[in-house]
């Protein structure tokens, strides 16, 4: 795959605007609180998946890094862990009782920091998952890791547990940009921790990647990805950093003047896709890489792959059920979220075993405008007769508005669009958020709020 295919500068510069990541369609601003529990409920009898998708999210950190926009609690005593860990055995214990028919093909640790929790901590969590829900014998087990507060055991204690998957934040590895952030770390920790974690034995091992940062400049982001290389992982996921000072209020501790400016970060971008491209991996969705022989780049190859809250993922067929503070579940034709508040969540759990506060029931119209999104999304191209006889349509009849949206994409070169077919080309892969957002039905009503993060 020839990174030079990506890019037409004018162009990407001409439709760099704001737009949704479409890790849900419709998207979290169209969930509202009249979604209810007994509606949960029924989206679980009404779905026809019986695979299930676990997610967990641990909202601590020890320190605050000032770029991040995630839910989370920063505090250094671990005692707090013990206290929540309490509460979402509660939640878990009462959904698990709604999901006895499904079998867990994937569970996913996130934050915050899991990698928060002892050792003693991460097994109690564990086991009352496996115990509370029923595993598939071929399960997907994967972890988020801050390498700045573990030890090198860690990667045999989560091994011995089932865990077959870890994901470290490595970020960028030069040290003014770390300083700067609040993210000081060792970098020959990481690679010696990701090496031994390949001899006890993980199959996939994922490292995250942000350009954008203050201070960061071709010369220092060169190393990184040089870095990255050395360490030889399966998969890395390359983020562009998102300046929203006015959501997030740590952001305000990074100064504009700090920042590389649009051209500069234009620069970077076209950097690392150029570079791990060059070093064999495949370009990946719109902001991963993976190696030829990885789940995702088979399943892209395939036309299989999948999008959810956690990212591309081969998992298209399992209900995702998110567990603990913030975190988002996909129930057959609905999305549902829990309390983005710690003290609220526990309120919530004691009075109710649940903490679900909004959601959304889809439509016809969402479920058929959802499947074109992320199939355009994840594979860059939709068959028009797939869609028409899954939901008894014509396709350009009933989206005669939207394909009018796709003109200027179709002029410049960016889509093909036939009788049959709509094909995005490889120099449009960068820009699918916007070009995805002429079949989103919701966007009128956000097109002028500073509510997204821009495209590049």
């Amino acid at each position: 795959m020839q990174a030079n295919q990506f890019f037409d500068s004018t162009l990407l510069s001409k439709y760099n605007t704001s737009g949704p990541r479409y890790t849900s369609y419709p998207t979290a601003l169209e969930f509202h609180n009249e979604f209810s529990d007994q509606n949960f409920i029924n989206a679980i009898k009404n779905s026809p998946n019986r695979e299930l998708s676990l997610y967990v999210h641990i909202p601590f950190c020890h320190s605050l890094c000032y770029y991040c926009g995630c839910n989370k609690v920063i505090t250094r005593h671990r005692s707090k862990a013990d206290t929540y860990l309490e509460y979402l055995a509660e939640e878990i214990s009462a959904r698990a009782e709604l999901f006895t028919e499904y079998t867990v093909k994937q569970l996913h640790w996130g934050g915050g920091t899991p990698s928060f929790l002892t050792h003693e901590q991460i097994t109690k969590l564990v086991t009352l998952l496996k115990t509370k829900f029923h595993f598939a014998e071929q399960v997907e087990m994967s972890i988020e890791i801050d390498p700045r507060e573990i030890e090198m055991n860690l990667a045999e204690h989560l091994y011995d547990l089932g865990f077959n998957r870890i994901s470290i934040g490595v970020q960028d590895i030069d040290q003014k940009v770390q300083e700067t952030i609040n993210r000081v770390q060792s970098t020959e920790f990481i690679s010696d921790f990701i090496a031994h974690a390949k001899k006890v034995g993980f199959k996939s091992i994922n490292i995250d990647l942000i350009y954008g940062l203050p201070h960061q400049t071709i010369d220092t982001f060169t190393r990184t990805l040089n870095k990255a290389h050395e360490m030889d992982v399966d998969r890395i996921s390359l983020f562009s950093y998102a300046h929203l000072p006015s959501r997030f209020a740590a952001q305000r501790k990074l100064r504009d003047e700090w920042l590389p400016n649009v051209q500069q970060k234009f620069a970077l971008m076209k950097l690392a896709i150029e570079k791990l491209c060059g070093f064999g991996y495949d370009f990946i969705g719109m902001d991963h890489f993976a190696k030829p022989n990885d789940e995702l780049s088979i399943a892209q190859k395939n036309g299989t792959l999948h999008r959810n809250f956690q990212g591309y993922t081969t998992q298209g067929s399992c209900d995702l059920l998110g567990l603990g503070v913030s975190s988002i579940s996909n129930i057959g034709h609905s999305f549902s979220q829990n309390i983005k508040e710690l003290q609220d969540y526990y309120k919530a759990i004691e009075t109710r075993k649940n903490a679900q506060v909004k959601g959304v029931e889809l439509n016809q119209d969402d479920v058929i405008r959802g499947e074109v999104i992320r199939e355009l999304m994840c594979n860059l191209h939709l068959d028009k007769n797939v869609i028409n006889e899954k939901y008894n349509i014509q396709f350009d009849e009933y989206f005669a508005e939207d394909l009018l949206l796709l003109t200027p994409f179709i002029n410049d070169g960016l889509i093909e669009l036939t009788p049959d077919a709509i094909h995005v080309e490889q120099k449009a892969r960068l820009l699918i958020r916007i070009i995805c957002m002429s079949f989103d039905a919701y966007m009128k009503q956000h097109i002028n709020q500073q509510r997204f993060s821009r495209v590049i």
